[in-house]
């Protein structure tokens, strides 16, 4: 039943990103976006990886979102400027698309065209948080002062006059 469940999540978290990447609102592709998380910490869930899944909920359905819409509030969303955007970004997504696919394609073709075996890769949760809280400490807290930088400089350049 948990196997049904988290293939029901997946196929809902694939519906839900790709949802987010093609509306042409910028509110409703951030709701799909918080869609897809939410789904894919039901995956972690129906798996048996709680953990995994409170993570995926308090970190990226909650903070990493936050982030979003402080950026969504800093974003010039008039028509003029999303048109010039889009004619200026019109083939832009070739590149990544590209790049995704040269990485994804080993993937798909199975573990024996990669050379890699899969195995479990169990990390007891003591020496997870012995790593991020320990000597990893002060390298967290300076991505962070640096992402609030970046953020407050946004604000700054994208503010009206």
């Amino acid at each position: 039943m948990s196997g049904f469940i988290a293939l029901w999540c997946a196929s809902a978290a694939l519906a839900s990103a790709l949802l987010a990447v093609t509306r042409p609102g910028i509110v409703h592709g951030l709701m799909w976006l918080v869609a897809a998380l939410l789904s894919l910490a039901g995956c972690f869930y129906a798996l048996g990886a709680s953990f995994a899944g409170a993570v995926q909920v308090l970190v990226y359905a909650g903070a990493i979102v936050a982030v979003f819409v402080f950026v969504v509030m800093t974003v010039d969303a008039t028509p003029e400027a999303l048109a010039e955007e889009r004619a200026r970004l019109a083939g832009a997504w070739r590149l990544p698309a590209g790049v995704v696919a040269l990485v994804a394609l080993p993937l798909l073709l199975g573990p024996s065209s990669t050379g890699l075996e899969p195995g479990p890769a169990t990390v007891p949760l003591k020496a997870l948080g012995t790593l991020l809280f320990g000597p990893w400490a002060i390298g967290v807290e300076i991505a962070s002062a640096l992402l609030l930088a970046a953020l407050m400089g946004a604000r700054h350049l994208g503010r009206r006059r």
